[in-house]
C-alpha cells in the first residue's frame, strides 16, 4: 500500500503563509516516500483554484503523481476542462490522476453559475464522456483541428470517482478507473465493504480491477506539549472547512472525525487499511506546518 499527502489548500492561514508554504509542502512530499500529492476543489471558499494550482505543482515536483481529490466537472465547461487537464498532464509529464465527484455543496454550483439540475451522477458521467472524446482526439465541434493538446497518458489521465456511498460506486463502474474514497470515522468495516462493492461492480461491468484509495483528516500530537493538541487541531480545521454545516453539528462530529494521535498510532491505522486491500491512502492535513510532512515521512 502506498501513501499520498494532501496539500493544505483548505487551511485558514494558507494565504498568510503565502505560496511559499504550498511550494515547500509540494517539494517535501516529492522528496519523501510518498506516492502522490493531492489537492481538491471548492468554489465558494478561499482555497486556490485547482487547475491553476495544477500547473504550479507540476513545476514544483518531478516524481509523485498529482491527484485531484476531487474536481466537480459540472462546475466547468467539459471541453475547456479536458483541455486544462490535458495541459496539466503534459506539464506533469504524464503524472496526473483525476478524481471527479458530484459535489455536495449547492453554494459551489451557484457561485460557478452551474445548473443544479446537473448535480447528479448522470450529469457527471455525461461530462466525463465529452472529456474522453476530447482526449481521444475526436472533433467535438466544427474546427480545422481537434481540441488539444493530447494528454501524455493514452486516452487521458487515470480517473477516480469521489465517493462515500454504494450508489455512486455502482454508477461509476462504467467509466471510472477506481475510487477516491474518504472515511470520516476511520471505520475499516465500512471502507472494506465499499472496496468489496467496487470489486464486484467493476467485474460485472467487464472492467479491470478498480484502483482502491481512501483518505482521512489527520493531526499528529507534538513531540512535547499537552495531550489533546492534535484533536483540537482537527476540530479547528473542521470548523473552517465544514462552514456550510451548522457549527453545533460540526462540534458533535469533531471528537470522532479523522485521526488525532501519535505517529505510532497512525502507523497502526494505516496497517488496518492495508489489510483491507487499499492500494493507496491519502492523508489530509489539518494544519499548514510542513513539519507534518516530514514527521509522516519518518513513519512511512
Amino acid at each position: 500500500m502506498r501513501i499520498g499527502m494532501t496539500l493544505p489548500v483548505m487551511e485558514p492561514d494558507l494565504w498568510a503563509r503565502g505560496p511559499e508554504a504550498l511550494e515547500a509542502w509540494a517539494r517535501a512530499t516529492d522528496e519523501g516516500p510518498f506516492a502522490s500529492l493531492c489537492f481538491g476543489e471548492r468554489m465558494a471558499f478561499d482555497n486556490p483554484e485547482t487547475l491553476t494550482l495544477l500547473g504550479a505543482v507540476a513545476a514544483w515536483t518531478s516524481r509523485v503523481r498529482l491527484v485531484t481529490t476531487v474536481i466537480v466537472p459540472q462546475l466547468h465547461d467539459p471541453v475547456l476542462l479536458a483541455k486544462s487537464l490535458a495541459t496539466g498532464d503534459q506539464l506533469a509529464r504524464g503524472r496526473l490522476t483525476v478524481g471527479f465527484g458530484v459535489g455536495g455543496r449547492e453554494e459551489d454550483y451557484r457561485a460557478a453559475g452551474a445548473d443544479l439540475a446537473t448535480q447528479t451522477m448522470r450529469g457527471m458521467a455525461e461530462r466525463v464522456e465529452v472529456m474522453r472524446r476530447v482526449w481521444r482526439g475526436e472533433r467535438v465541434t466544427e474546427a480545422v483541428r481537434p481540441v488539444g493538446p493530447p494528454p501524455v497518458q493514452d486516452g487521458g489521465p487515470e480517473l477516480l470517482v469521489g465517493t462515500m456511498g454504494p450508489r455512486t460506486v455502482r454508477h461509476a463502474a462504467a467509466w471510472a478507473d477506481g475510487l477516491a474514497g474518504v472515511t470520516l470515522d476511520l471505520d475499516p468495516v465500512a471502507v472494506g465493504g465499499l472496496f468489496d462493492l467496487a470489486r464486484t461492480a467493476w467485474a460485472e461491468a467487464g472492467r479491470p480491477s478498480p484502483r482502491l484509495t481512501t483518505s482521512f483528516w489527520f493531526a499528529l500530537e507534538p513531540a512535547s506539549g499537552p495531550a489533546g493538541t492534535a484533536r483540537a487541531q482537527v476540530h479547528r480545521h473542521l470548523r473552517h472547512y465544514m462552514n456550510w454545516l451548522p457549527a453545533d453539528l460540526v462540534d458533535a462530529m469533531a471528537p470522532t472525525t479523522g485521526f488525532a494521535g501519535t505517529p505510532a498510532q497512525l502507523r497502526e491505522v494505516l496497517r488496518r487499511f492495508e489489510d483491507l486491500g487499499a492500494d493507496e491512502v491519502h492523508l489530509i492535513p489539518t494544519g499548514s506546518d510542513v513539519d507534518q510532512v516530514r514527521r509522516v515521512a519518518d513513519l512511512v
